[in-house]
């Protein structure tokens, strides 16, 4: 019996030391997870805030300083760049105006034709015969008929020639046979076509120009281009066309569609051959610039401060085009190229820093 006693204590006392290890372990753990939370907090907190927590948080220090910008001009040679490809100046898809079973073809691919050369020709005994039946007809009502079975003979003669001549194809300008596609024997449908004509002897290019551009371009400027075909030297173009309505792109931007003519092009540019190229505009263009950071613009108003001779200074009202990089060209505005603006900047690293000489001043070119 007091075996059996000293059995249970002995049972008792490994329960409590191994409920003991438990608790200790897990006091422990949830230390440690406190601990690395706690640290991550701490960290985070710094590096967003730059105090710890307890710390007590500063105002920064930051002050509006005003420094001193002059308008500066600037001289350039406007020059737009081009790039596109060339096509013929003309192009004729000869077609078949009339159905039936190809009994010639005059010309082959790399053949050079006149305007009205006949191309190809078609059976025409149906027409023929038509149009002797009706010029034999004529003949007799010419003798015994009336006034008017004779007008409408000749309204049917007139016809029936025309159906005639469509059994054949012209061409239609002085040009160069580019493709053929037919064949002696061939059975064609009126509308088909049959081959192609093209006029190589002066070549034209549409060139895309932004609407900014456009108020440099005119109808018979010179354009440069180059050629990967042609690298010895550049291509003479002329503006030949400026139509009257643009286009609007997939980026937002006003362009023109604008026609180039190359006269007389070097044999070796070809067709479908890309360029790149330029206009130069003659002369010199005078723009005026002031720093975008010297425009406050309010409901769509820009304006800047203007310094005055006696040191007070003037709210202009002024139209502006941002160029990018900081600056801005002034396009209307009663401000001159040496006026001094006055910008307004916040110095949060060194609100107390001296300007030397005014401020420093902005100059472009």
């Amino acid at each position: 019996m007091s075996d059996n006693k000293s059995e249970n204590q002995v049972r008792n006392q490994l329960r409590k030391k191994l409920r003991r290890q438990r608790i200790n372990r897990i006091i422990t753990t949830v230390v440690v997870i406190a601990l690395i939370v706690g640290g991550l907090y701490l960290y985070s907190f710094y590096k967003d805030n730059g105090r710890m927590p307890w710390s007590e948080q500063k105002a920064p220090l930051s002050a509006v300083r005003e420094v001193e910008a002059q308008v500066t001009e600037s001289v350039f040679t406007t020059t737009i760049d081009l790039s596109s490809y060339v096509e013929p100046n003309d192009i004729q898809k000869v077609l078949m105006r009339a159905t039936g079973t190809v009994t010639d073809v005059f010309v082959k691919e790399g053949d050079h034709v006149k305007k009205g050369d006949v191309l190809i020709a078609i059976d025409n005994t149906d027409q023929l015969y038509s149009v002797a039946s009706l010029e034999a007809e004529l003949e007799r009502i010419i003798l015994t008929g009336s006034e008017r079975e004779r007008e409408l003979t000749e309204l049917r003669l007139e016809s029936a020639r025309k159906k005639l001549d469509y059994t054949k194809a012209y061409a239609n300008f002085d040009g160069v046979v580019a493709s053929v596609d037919v064949s002696v024997g061939d059975y064609f449908d009126a509308g088909s076509s049959a081959m192609t004509i093209i006029d190589r002897s002066t070549l034209k290019a549409t060139v895309e120009i932004d609407e900014i551009d456009m108020m440099y371009v005119e109808v018979g400027q010179k354009a440069v281009l180059y050629f990967d075909s042609y690298p010895d030297s550049s291509i003479e173009a002329v503006v030949e066309y400026i139509p009257m309505i643009g286009r609007y792109t997939n980026q937002g931007i006003g362009v023109m569609d604008v026609e180039l003519k190359i006269p007389n092009p070097p044999s070796n540019i070809a067709p479908g051959y890309t360029f790149e190229g330029s206009i130069t505009i003659e002369g010199e263009t005078k723009i005026l610039l002031v720093p975008q950071s010297a425009i406050t613009t309010t409901r769509g108003s820009s304006s800047v401060t203007k310094k005055n001779s006696d040191g007070t200074t003037t709210r202009v009202t002024v139209t502006v085009k941002y160029l990018g990089e900081g600056m801005s060209q002034l396009l209307s505005g009663d401000v001159k190229v040496g006026d001094t603006l006055i910008v307004r900047r916040t110095d949060t690293s060194n609100p107390f820093a001296a300007i030397a000489g005014g401020g420093p001043q902005m100059r472009m070119f």
